[in-house]
């Protein structure tokens, strides 16, 4: 018999940016743990939303697609609503939207810094927010903001991407000690390097510097999947973590453990 308190159902989830990646990944994984979930990306990946939306129905569980752009706050909430308005309720909200910039501190824009910090961190808390104002009313709730390795310790060429998961690292805990004795708990989780569409795109180093790269910095010796996030993120929206809040749970093939 499986262990129960693990299991989501009667849950409700939003996950932002799930049209392909780690959000995708972890949509489907919180559906299969027994969640209706919400999948929403930017309107030009509706079409990839739509097909993971068919991917959770095909499990038996509630889905739907929404637009959200973390950087248009007012239509983000209006999303938020209009997705308790649909499914009655909203338990859990993986905060997964996020975009990195890979660039010596020496040549990042001004526009560089305000896309990577103004999606990975002020989208982020308004997204909280507008769930937050649906859980507190009921007493109940889970919020996991999606953090990095790199939240807590640096590398170079990521200026903005550091500076913006240390926010949400810090952010995580701000929220939990204001938000938990309400009912509600805030976590985060932070990947180490994981294949990733976004991260493949902007990783312009070749397979030798990558290598050398990983020897250094990752015992595990290969980047991550996906796929070994999903425990992380069930543990931290099941019942089984009703006392973790304001906790950053470092999934990182032991990057931070050198």
């Amino acid at each position: 018999m499986p262990y129960s308190g693990l299991s989501l159902e009667g849950k409700v989830a939003l996950v932002t940016g799930s049209a392909r990646g780690i959000g995708r990944t972890l949509a489907l994984g919180l559906a299969e743990a027994g969640a209706d979930v919400a999948v929403s990306d930017m309107a030009p990946r509706m079409e990839e939303a739509h097909g993971v939306q068919a991917e959770i129905e095909a499990m038996g569980r509630r889905s739907g697609a929404y637009e959200v752009d973390v950087l248009n706050v007012p239509a983000m909430r209006q999303s938020v609503d209009q997705l308790v308005a649909d499914f009655g309720q909203l338990d859990i909200l993986v905060n997964n939207a996020g975009v990195r910039v890979r660039r010596p501190a020496l040549e990042v824009s001004e526009d560089d810094w305000d896309r990577v910090l103004d999606t990975n961190l002020k989208g982020l808390f308004f997204c909280a927010q507008a769930a937050a104002r649906h859980m507190v009313p009921r007493g109940s709730g889970r919020i996991i903001n999606i953090a990095s390795q790199l939240g807590t310790v640096a590398a170079p060429n990521r200026s903005a991407y550091c500076a913006s998961k240390g926010g949400v690292v810090n952010l995580t805990k701000v929220l939990a000690l204001e938000w938990t004795a309400l009912g509600v708990t805030v976590n985060a989780i932070g990947p180490g390097p994981t294949v990733t569409p976004g991260l493949l795109e902007t990783d312009t180093r070749s397979e030798e510097e990558l290598q050398r790269d990983l020897e250094a910095h990752m015992p595990l010796g290969r980047r991550m999947q996906p796929e070994e996030l999903v425990g992380a993120c069930v543990y931290l929206a099941s019942p089984s973590a009703s006392a973790t809040s304001g906790h950053h749970l470092i999934v990182d093939g032991g990057w931070t453990a050198i």
